[in-house]
């Protein structure tokens, strides 16, 4: 697989608690000179990353991160603002311990009103798979393929583990057609990168893949 379609396929990310605007910016820049699908950034940025990028790149962020635990309500406040501030795409985090009480109704309903808050724009779940078993992960399958989100995601990068080969597998074999994969956390090669394509991940949710890139650019190979 050709590196320019894997970069293609990427989120370019940063969520640090002590992300600046210098970062952001230059993680804007990145995304752009390389094509990715997206930059993934904390909320209080999409604004000006909107603003600096010129429609020249999807602008990502997260809602309900890392935990998960707040309100629908404020998920949903969120998720509208971040589109009236210019997202393209929101990644929410569900409410875990709903998954954990078997409350998997009240999960599908939170989704399917954060949906509806994005105000068409593409939204990606994020149900954690690292705190699951498989039982709840498929379960969870059947929520965001009946909640009209657009994708589901592994993991937030902020707890124990991210994205295994395992649970992509898991997702494509339980999710409905229409539903899309991302494959987020830990993702640190080319090779990885490739399996998780493979194996049905339409996204990628990293930073390494650029810094792979720029070391690839620097030695002359790519």
């Amino acid at each position: 697989m050709e590196l320019a379609e894997i970069l293609h396929k990427c989120d370019h990310t940063l969520l640090s608690q002590t992300a600046t605007w210098a970062e952001i910016r230059a993680l804007c820049d990145d995304g752009m000179k390389y094509h990715c699908a997206s930059v993934c950034i904390p909320a209080a940025y999409v604004r000006e990353a909107k603003a600096y990028v010129g429609g020249k790149l999807p602008i990502c962020t997260v809602i309900g991160f890392p935990n998960g635990y707040a309100t629908t309500a404020a998920k949903c406040f969120m998720a509208s603002d971040a589109v009236d501030n210019g997202a393209d795409e929101v990644d929410m985090v569900i409410n875990i311990g709903w998954a954990k009480d078997g409350k998997f109704d009240a999960v599908t309903q939170e989704i399917a009103a954060v949906k509806k808050a994005c105000k068409g724009k593409l939204l990606k779940v994020i149900i954690e798979t690292c705190l699951l078993t498989d039982e709840e992960k498929i379960a969870l399958c059947k929520c965001v393929s009946d909640s009209g989100a657009d994708y589901i995601k592994t993991s937030t990068g902020f707890s124990k583990a991210g994205a295994t080969f395992a649970d992509v597998s898991l997702f494509k074999a339980h999710v409905a057609p229409h539903v899309k994969i991302k494959a987020a956390g830990g993702i640190s090669s080319l090779e990885d990168a490739e399996k998780f394509i493979e194996l049905g991940a339409d996204r990628l949710g990293t930073s390494r893949i650029v810094k792979i890139a720029k070391g690839l650019e620097g030695d002359g190979s790519y």
